[in-house]
This record gives structure tokens, C-alpha cells and sequence, in this order.
């Protein structure tokens, strides 16, 4: 099983950018992916990085404003969110599929972490 654990939320005005960070036991043969929901509504997909990082996969929301990268050194994936706006409030979690395909189902997820609230004020 991985543990997992999202940092780096925080309350921030509309255009601005924010890091978080997946701090992971461990990520061999690992895909993670970033998920968020907000008040009311389900929890949905953001992006993914598969296990080798060559490839990944945003919502159509973040592209181009999102950016996935992985440090397997470390044992840390980052979401750099730039250009954010008050729709992209929501408690931010990333979870882990053993796998190195790119999924968009939490269903296909088995690890998740306990979430960060990330805050866009306008």
C-alpha cells in the first residue's frame, strides 16, 4: 500500500499560481493522478503522470495552465497551477494506481491522500 500526503494549499488571488505536492512511500510502477472537489460536487479527474513520466493527461479545465511532473528520487509529484481562478476551488487530492497507464476514473485508483484546500479568491 502507498502512503500519500498533498501539500501546499493555500488561499490565493485570482491569476495567481500554486504548487502542491504528492509526498509518496514509494512510487515504482506507480501512476498518480491529481483529483479535486468542491463543495456539492463529485470528485473530478485533473491530471495524471504515468510511472516512466513519459506521458500525462490533463482535464480540458487545466490544460495549459497545469503542469504534472514527477521527482522518483524523492518520491514526490508536483501540480504547478498557474493562471488559477475561483472555479479551481477545491480540496486537492492525489492517489496512486499501480500501473503505468494513465487513468481518469478514481475507481482505478487504490491509495488516496487526505486532501489540501486550495482557495481562489477573485
Amino acid at each position: 500500500q502507498v502512503q500519500l500526503e498533498e501539500v501546499g494549499g493555500r488561499l490565493v488571488q485570482a491569476g495567481g499560481s500554486l504548487r502542491l505536492t504528492c509526498a509518496a512511500s514509494r512510487l515504482t510502477f506507480t501512476t498518480i493522478g491529481w483529483f479535486r472537489q468542491s463543495p456539492g460536487k463529485e470528485r473530478e479527474f485533473v491530471a495524471a503522470i504515468n510511472w516512466s513520466g513519459g506521458n500525462t493527461d490533463y482535464a480540458d479545465s487545466v490544460k495549459g495552465r497545469f503542469t504534472i511532473s514527477r521527482d522518483d528520487g524523492v518520491n514526490m509529484v508536483d501540480l504547478q497551477m498557474n493562471g488559477l481562478k475561483p472555479e479551481d476551488t477545491a480540496v486537492y487530492y492525489c492517489a496512486s494506481a499501480y500501473t503505468d497507464f494513465l487513468h481518469r476514473h478514481s475507481s482505478d485508483y487504490s491509495n488516496w491522500g487526505q486532501g489540501t484546500q486550495v482557495t481562489v479568491s477573485s
